[in-house]
């Protein structure tokens, strides 16, 4: 199945001159949100992960079921203040500030193999700050799987020396 015409294009938001990939039609399509975690699974298979990463809260929506298809356990790294044991936490720089993601700090056993799942790859910063705190609480990033990326805004050289793989790619 072509998951490529599920998304839609709207311009302009969020702001002037933006051209928004919209994932909302593909999840309402029970036939294409099954193709789209086949086609992740088909890749993830190939790490061999011992658990899925997701990152709040779109790569929960694709991470959960990728991680039941694997065999696997979901472990979630959220936004601060949203887990409610001890975590771990690391800032990233935004275009415009920073932001930060936590980790539960008992989430992961030392050199377990990971594979990080979101929706989207863009500028990388998020991505970037998952693989730290992952490894930040003993785990291996294996490699990180996103349905789309935004090859001009340039993610994967923030990502430079990791596994990086998407199934849809825009400049």
């Amino acid at each position: 199945m072509n998951i490529a015409s599920l998304i839609r294009e709207i311009a302009d938001f969020p702001q002037p001159g933006i051209l928004f990939r919209d994932i909302t039609p593909l999840l309402a399509d029970p036939e294409g949100l099954s193709a789209t975690v086949d086609q992740l699974e088909q890749w993830a298979r190939g790490v061999r992960p011992e658990v899925v990463v997701g990152i709040e809260s779109r790569g929960f929506i694709f991470g959960v079921p990728l991680a039941l298809r694997l065999g696997v356990g979901f472990v979630p790294v959220r936004k601060p203040g949203k887990l409610p044991a001890r975590t771990v936490t690391q800032t990233y720089e935004l275009e415009y500030g920073t932001d930060s993601l936590e980790i539960h700090a008992d989430a992961l056993a030392a050199g377990q193999r990971v594979l990080i799942v979101d929706d989207l790859l863009a500028t990388g910063g998020t991505a970037a700050a998952a693989a730290r705190l992952v490894r930040q609480v003993g785990g291996r990033v294996e490699g990180l799987l996103f349905v789309i990326e935004l090859t001009a805004l340039g993610g994967r050289r923030r990502l430079e020396g990791e596994t990086v793989h998407a199934l849809l790619s825009y400049d």
